[in-house]
């Protein structure tokens, strides 16, 4: 949410689009998400499914005279309270955006300059896409400096992680899939990689620090 490619919100771009508000994420109930339908054909079938199967919602529209299971479907419905916790961010959203996009940027900012030396990568956001600031993380050199740096941080009471590790060495991609061509950038590219902590109550301060020690990390490597 609040991210755009083009002008455009994403979600909005294909026949459909989802959100999810797992607890991860920027807005949050805890689980479940948001579905678009954006073309008029694919509604009424969206719908059904919603509706676990049934017609029900014609129904209460008076466009037929008794409802029944017509397809497939389930119960997607959220609880009132995920609801009403979800509601509650979404009143406040723009707010949130913005405290969230200060962090990031205080996070860019400081860590500026190990870029310019060649410590490390930082995101890169291209022109024409606006970011919701989700996650700001940072590429090392490899996966022997990500181990240090995430141990070092760990002592000072820093919780940084790595992300994902690639799909196609899980077990169900293992099971499920296969790795066509040669692996040049996909593991290499997991291995460097730091997400740093990102959340709303986070203080500027608290990245200040962050960012402190992830300098002094680099001077003393």
């Amino acid at each position: 949410m609040m991210s755009a490619y083009k002008g455009k919100p994403l979600g909005t771009i294909g026949d459909f689009g989802t959100y999810s508000f797992h607890e991860t994420k920027n807005y949050t109930m805890g689980e479940g998400g948001l579905f678009f339908v954006n073309r008029k054909k694919y509604r009424d079938r969206a719908e059904v499914i919603r509706e676990k199967g049934t017609n029900r919602k014609q129904f209460f529209r008076g466009e037929v005279d008794k409802y029944s299971w017509v397809d497939f479907g389930s119960s997607y419905l959220p609880s009132e309270m995920n609801a009403a916790y979800l509601f509650s961010q979404l009143e406040c959203a723009e707010e949130i955006n913005r405290k969230r996009l200060i962090l990031w940027n205080r996070y860019y900012g400081e860590l500026e300059d190990l870029q310019d030396k060649g410590k490390v990568e930082l995101p890169y956001i291209p022109d024409d896409c606006r970011h919701n600031a989700h996650m700001f993380y940072i590429k090392v050199k490899d996966l022997l400096q990500r181990t240090r740096l995430l141990e070092y941080l760990k002592r000072h009471e820093i919780k940084a992680v790595f992300h994902y590790v690639p799909l196609h060495t899980s077990a169900a991609g293992k099971k499920f899939g296969e790795f066509v061509g040669e692996d040049r950038y996909t593991t290499a590219e997991s291995d460097r990689l730091i997400r740093l902590p990102m959340f709303y109550a986070l203080k500027e301060s608290e990245v200040s620090y962050i960012t402190e020690m992830i300098h002094r990390f680099f001077k003393g490597e």
